[in-house]
């Protein structure tokens, strides 16, 4: 299958190396910022599953070249709409569209601007991100880009893609609920982010101090109750178990939000926060913890 990497960023350059690593027919859309850097440098992976220095066909958006079977979208929610149209023209009738974006506003812009048929559902757990030199660090041991029909039917089209993003030294995985392990993806990552950003701190003393122990787990209620009234597909003991992690997972654990604060760039803040709110609107769920976390992000792009 002929597969398109939008980007060639820390996450998109992590799992679309990988395949090209294995053999697969894999082009980067790309900037020519990135694609003159990449001319130079090869793209390069360093990680603890191996290093791999690989030279990656690369295209810049209007270039004319035949529909994909394959779109790999990875960048910022904020980039979404321009990348829409950087790949418009790409997207044949049976392109397979897979977003790796955390939430699920986007899903919503994806089938407004592309048949329904053509989007499925996708998500990604990995920790990367690019050196100064512009080379992939990926430094988490857990690497898997999970996917699946929303419809949570197996399809043809999926055992095709299962075929292809098989035997690569990162794990691709078929969903049998992809909607449902989305919107579990995003109650984590939305509480994570929340509080770590809102206390500018990774999650070890914040959940070590009284306040902030009920901080994390009023938000996670917060955000929980806000999807359920959305009738989102969530497991009944969803809520326990993402506390539970959150107690559990390293005491240095920080949100990639977080990360993007503490360099000064750009958050999600209205992709994750102000589209959970506006649901909270809707539907008369009181959301106090939801909105101190929204304002605190709000001001910071304003000061930015």
């Amino acid at each position: 299958m002929k597969i398109l990497v939008v980007g060639a960023g820390a996450v998109g350059g992590y799992f679309g190396g990988r395949l090209l690593e294995k053999g697969e027919d894999v082009t980067f859309l790309v900037r020519e910022k990135r694609k003159n850097q990449l001319a130079e440098t090869d793209l390069v992976i360093k990680s603890d599953h191996g290093d791999a220095i690989l030279k990656p066909k690369l295209l810049v958006s209007g270039e004319k070249v035949e529909a994909y079977d394959v779109i790999l979208l990875s960048m910022k929610a904020y980039h979404l709409d321009a990348a829409v149209e950087d790949f418009r023209s790409y997207v044949g009738e049976n392109t397979i569209i897979v977003p790796l974006l955390n939430g699920m506003a986007h899903m919503e812009k994806l089938h407004a601007a592309f048949h329904e048929s053509n989007v499925i559902g996708g998500l990604c757990f990995v920790e990367s991100t690019l050196d100064e030199q512009g080379a992939i660090i990926q430094t988490s041991p857990i690497h898997d880009l999970v996917f699946g029909e929303l419809s949570a039917r197996k399809t043809e089209r999926m055992e095709k893609l299962v075929h292809t993003f098989s035997g690569t030294k990162a794990n691709f995985v078929l969903s049998e609920d992809i909607g449902q392990a989305m919107w579990h993806k995003y109650l984590f990552i939305a509480t994570l982010a929340g509080v770590t950003t809102l206390f500018r701190s990774p999650i070890g003393p914040i959940r070590e101090d009284e306040f902030g122990s009920s901080t994390i787990k009023q938000t996670l209620e917060e955000v929980a109750g806000i999807m359920k009234s959305a009738e989102a597909p969530l497991a009944e003991n969803i809520a326990d178990v993402n506390l539970e992690k959150l107690h559990s997972i390293g005491a240095g654990m920080k949100s990639s939000m977080q990360r993007d604060m503490e360099k000064g760039v750009s958050v999600e803040a209205e992709h994750f926060y102000g589209y959970l709110l506006e649901i909270a609107k809707e539907r008369g769920v009181p959301a106090p913890t939801l909105e101190k976390i929204y304002a605190n992000l709000r001001i910071y792009e304003g000061q930015r």
